[in-house]
Parts: structure tokens; sequence; C-alpha cells
């Protein structure tokens, strides 16, 4: 047994991010903290997703996606794309990345990716992407993890 897991792996240092998803009309976004760079050549990123939820359909049909990084005077959209929800989307604003994925204006950065490949990881799918495009859109410190608190629920899956 492993005492206050959730304390923990908070001490593994990564970022907050929103992802977005789309096909066609149908779009949606989702916050994720389990989002690394796998390689150098070509530039792949993992991202750890649910495949019960609605965005990993999305992914799946589209076979794109946006890492949209989140700054520290961002938590409140962190929450917010981190709750089930009707169109999430509706409030913010959005650009279109060159891959048709949705862009989260208000992020610091961005990386336009398609989908290289999956691989099983416990009750999450990786989804391992090619970075094709990634800019900097606005000024700011990148919200971490760790500054997230139990915004995720971890305290319950653990205790």
């Amino acid at each position: 047994m492993i005492e206050h897991a959730e304390a923990l792996l908070k001490q593994i240092s990564h970022g907050v991010y929103v992802i977005g998803v789309g096909v066609g009309e149908r779009q949606n976004a989702f916050t994720a903290a389990w989002v690394m760079q796998v390689s150098f050549d070509p530039l792949l990123l993992a991202i750890s997703i649910n495949p019960e939820h609605y965005s990993y359909q999305l992914m799946q049909a589209s076979g794109v996606c946006t890492v949209n990084v989140l700054g520290q005077h961002q938590y409140s959209i962190a929450e917010h794309f981190g709750r089930s929800a009707q169109d999430k989307m509706a409030g913010f604003q959005w650009k279109t990345a060159e891959t048709g994925a949705p862009v989260l204006s208000e992020s610091l950065a961005f990386f336009d990716c398609q989908v290289s490949h999956y691989a099983d990881a416990g009750d999450h799918k990786i989804a391992v992407c090619k970075v094709v495009a990634a800019a900097a859109l606005n000024q700011g410190r990148s919200l971490l993890y760790s500054q997230t608190g139990d915004m995720d629920g971890s305290r319950e899956l653990y205790g």
C-alpha cells in the first residue's frame, strides 16, 4: 500500500493543459495533466485520455488534437474543462489549427497534433501524437498540476 499516494504523485512535475478535439461541427475540450514529450525526431507528445469520455471518440474519429498550455492564472479554465457539461466550448475564444483541431486563444501556447497511435494504460489510453505546428500565444507561467489541489478528485481514488 502507498500512503498519501495523491500527495506523492503531485510531486511529479507536469503542467495542466486543455486538449482540443473535434470533427467538423462536433468540438470538445478536456483538462489533462498527463502530457509529456516522448521524442525529439519526430517531435511526439503523449497524452493520457479516458476512453469512456466523449473527447476520446472525437479524437479517434478526427485523428487530431491540440495541446493548449494553461497559465497559473487560469485555474478556473482547468476546472471548467475538467467537468462534463453540455457545450463546454461556449464562452471561450477558439481558433482553428492547421489540422482543424480547436485552439484555445487564451492559452499560453499550443501544439497542433496528429495522432500517431494509441497504447493501453490501465483505465486510460495513451495517444502518441506528432506535433505538426506550435506557437506561443500569451505571456505567463505555466499552471502546474501540483497547484490544482484536489480538482481532479484523486484524493477519493487513493483514499
